[in-house]
């Protein structure tokens, strides 16, 4: 299927630069996928309109996710929209992976509580 490319001019821009991974982590990435990202907005775009995203990330050096989204979804609690990415380059989706890893790794373990064993009896 081929893809129809929306002109630069009928994109609105969506740039936001983090200080850290982990101000990203915060503001973001509970809401972020493979597959989009809500992004909070005081004045989200409506459904349909086409995105240029662009969210640089201070980790070792300044590194940016880049693309272009849809606005699929509009909220009003949390107050924002929901935007599918329809063009990713590859250092962003390795980047996205990046992120969602650490994620992963940072969640809190649940600890399972397991009833330790009867004691066994003791042989004389």
């Amino acid at each position: 299927m081929a893809r129809k490319l929306v002109p630069r001019a009928e994109r609105a821009t969506v740039n936001h630069e983090f200080r850290s991974i982990d101000e990203f982590i915060t503001e973001y990435v509970m809401n972020l996928s493979r597959s989009g990202v809500f992004i909070r907005s005081k004045d989200p775009l409506p459904v349909g309109t086409k995105v240029d995203l662009k969210f640089t990330v201070i980790l070792d050096d300044p590194e940016t996710i880049e693309g272009v989204g849809e606005v699929v979804r509009v909220s009003d609690d949390p107050k924002g929209m929901g935007v599918v990415f329809t063009e990713l380059t590859d250092v962003s989706r390795t980047l996205i992976e990046r992120v969602l890893t650490r994620r992963t790794a940072a969640a809190p373990t649940r600890a399972r509580t397991v009833p330790p064993p009867p004691p066994k009896p003791r042989k004389e």
